[in-house]
C-alpha cells in the first residue's frame, strides 16, 4: 500500500512541476546541548542548569522559509526580545549563527547575512552540493507524505555550532587515554580549546515532499525533488509547523544585501584569524582570569 501510495505521489508531482508554485512554511528548529560535555568537569549541575536555561531560547526558534519555484529566503520569525540574560554571550552565539539566507536555484546562488563580533558581512556562495539519496522509507507530516532521504555533509573547521568536546564518541578505554593526555595538556598550556573539536561531517536526513515540487528546504539545503518538512543534522532538528500555498498576497522574494560582500573562504579566514587570536590573548593570560601565575 506504501508503494502504491508513492507511485502515486510521484505521478502527481509530475505534472504539478511545470506549475507555478509560491508559498511560506514555518519551521521550528531545535539544537540540543548534551551538559556533560560543556564546561569543566567541577562544573555543579546547579551552573550546568542555569547555561541551559540561558540558552535555550537561542536553541529554540521559529523561521520562515518565503518560497517559489526558483527563490527563497529563510529568516527567524521576529519576535520581542526578551529582559536579562548576559549580552557578550548573546553575541558569541550569534556569531556563529547565520542571519537570513537567500538561494536562487537557478543560478545555484546562496546568500547569507552573518554578524559577526558586531560587523556584518554577506556571505556568496553556491548552494551546498550534497549528494542526496533517497530511500524507500515515507511517513505522514501534516497533510503530506514525505520521503526520507540521507546525505554527509562536510564540516568546515571553524564551524564552531559544531564544536564538542573531544573524543566524546570514543570508546571507554581511549576516553580515559585521551583524559590523561588531556589533563596533561590542561596542567602545563591551561588551554581550553584543546578539549574542543568541530567533527569533520555529519550524517544530514531529509524527509521532503514530492507534494510541493520545490528543490528547496529550510536554510541553507536544497536539491531535492520536493519541499523538505524536516530536517536533522548532527543536534539540529528543523521540522515544518505549518504551510501557506499560493497566497493571493504572495511576497517578492529580494536577495539581502547588508554587510561587507565576501566569500565563504574569505569568511571561513575571518573567523579562523579571530579565534586565533582569542587563543591566544587567552594563553598569554596564563589561561587565567586577571593574569594571575
Amino acid at each position: 500500500m506504501k508503494k502504491i501510495t508513492l507511485l502515486l505521489v510521484l505521478l502527481i508531482t509530475a505534472t504539478a512541476f511545470s506549475q507555478t508554485i509560491s508559498g511560506k512554511a514555518y519551521y521550528e528548529s531545535k539544537t540540543t546541548i548534551d551538559m556533560d560535555n560543556i564546561g569543566s568537569r567541577e562544573m555543579s549541575e546547579d551552573i550546568k542548569k542555569m547555561i541551559a536555561d540561558r540558552m535555550k531560547s537561542m536553541l529554540e526558534k521559529t523561521f520562515i522559509l518565503t518560497f517559489n519555484n526558483t527563490e527563497s529566503i529563510y529568516k527567524e520569525e521576529e519576535k520581542l526580545a526578551a529582559g536579562g540574560g548576559n549580552p557578550f554571550f548573546g553575541a558569541m552565539m550569534s556569531s556563529f549563527t547565520a542571519g537570513a539566507q537567500y538561494k536562487n536555484l537557478e543560478e545555484n546562488l546562496l546568500l547569507e547575512e552573518r554578524e559577526f563580533f558586531g560587523k556584518e558581512f554577506l556571505i556568496k556562495d553556491s548552494l551546498s552540493a550534497l549528494s542526496w539519496e533517497v530511500g524507500k522509507e515515507s511517513k505522514q507530516i501534516g497533510q503530506y507524505i514525505a520521503i526520507k532521504a540521507t546525505a554527509v555533509k562536510k564540516i568546515d573547521e571553524n564551524d564552531f555550532s559544531m564544536a564538542r568536546r573531544r573524543n566524546r564518541d570514543n570508546n571507554d578505554a581511549e576516553k580515559k587515554e585521551a583524559a590523561k593526555d588531556q589533563d596533561t595538556v590542561k596542567k602545563e598550556a591551561g588551554d581550553p580549546w584543546d578539549e574542543i573539536e568541530v567533527p569533520k561531517e555529519v550524517i544530514v536526513t531529509a524527509w521532503f515532499t514530492p507534494q510541493i515540487p520545490v528543490g528547496n528546504g529550510p536554510g541553507e539545503y536544497a536539491g531535492l525533488p520536493g519541499l523538505i518538512l524536516e530536517l536533522n543534522a548532527y543536534r539540529t532538528t528543523i521540522l515544518c509547523s505549518k504551510i501557506i500555498l499560493n497566497p493571493s498576497d504572495a511576497e517578492t522574494i529580494e536577495p539581502p544585501k547588508k554587510g561587507d560582500k565576501v566569500t565563504r573562504a574569505e569568511f571561513n579566514a575571518l573567523v579562523k584569524e579571530k579565534m586565533e587570536e582569542m587563543r591566544e590573548n587567552f594563553r598569554g593570560r596564563g589561561g587565567r582570569r586577571g593574569g594571575r601565575g
